[in-house]
């Protein structure tokens, strides 16, 4: 079952909802729709960017002999 909300937005927002959905060809609903299955599916995609930084050593340590891949 599907599960309607409602949600306030400034109006330059609106303006952008407005224009967007129209160059996409969609509902302002289904952009929306489609803008949050996109965060959402990013969102799992990139949990390991949680790490990102919190490593210490050279910036190259990669590319230092006897820590390469190959």
């Amino acid at each position: 079952m599907n599960q309607a909300i409602t949600i306030q937005v400034p109006a330059e927002l609106s303006e952008w909802l407005d224009t967007e959905a129209k160059r996409s060809g969609v509902s302002q609903g289904k952009f929306v729709r489609d803008q949050l299955l996109k965060a959402r599916s990013e969102t799992h995609s990139k949990k390991f960017m949680k790490l990102a930084g919190t490593v210490n050593g050279p910036k190259n340590l990669s590319q230092r002999k006897g820590f390469s891949n190959a």
